[in-house]
This record gives C-alpha cells, structure tokens and sequence, in this order.
C-alpha cells in the first residue's frame, strides 16, 4: 500500500517541478517578471532552485516504491 502513496507523492511532486522550470524558462524567455516585487535574478534563481528541488524529491519517490 505504501507504493501507491509513493506513486502518487512521486507524480504530483515531478508534475509541480516539471510546470514550474517550464513557466520560469517561458518567463525568462520572454523577459517578463517571475514574481513582481522582487529582483529578476532572484527570483528566476530561486524559482529555478525550488522547480529543480521538487523535481528530484519526485524522483526520490519513484526509487521508493
């Protein structure tokens, strides 16, 4: 039964990250802000930082199950 939990954990956290290095590459790309109110550099550089996180911690997930 764990499998499953670790599937789905898996799926959502690699989804999130996936989503969110793609619409802060398309961003980036554009030239448009990340978040508004804060530097561009950070806020690409911490987007990019957490997109990559969530992505490997789905990744651990999946060699879980």
């Amino acid at each position: 039964m764990e499998s499953v939990t670790a599937v789905f954990a898996g799926t959502a956290f690699a989804l999130f990250g996936v989503a969110l290095l793609i619409w802060t590459g398309a961003r980036t790309i554009l030239r448009a802000p990340v978040a508004h109110g804060v530097s561009p550099v950070a806020s690409t550089a911490l987007a990019t930082l957490f997109g990559v996180l969530f992505l490997v911690l789905g990744v651990w997930c999946f060699t879980r199950v």
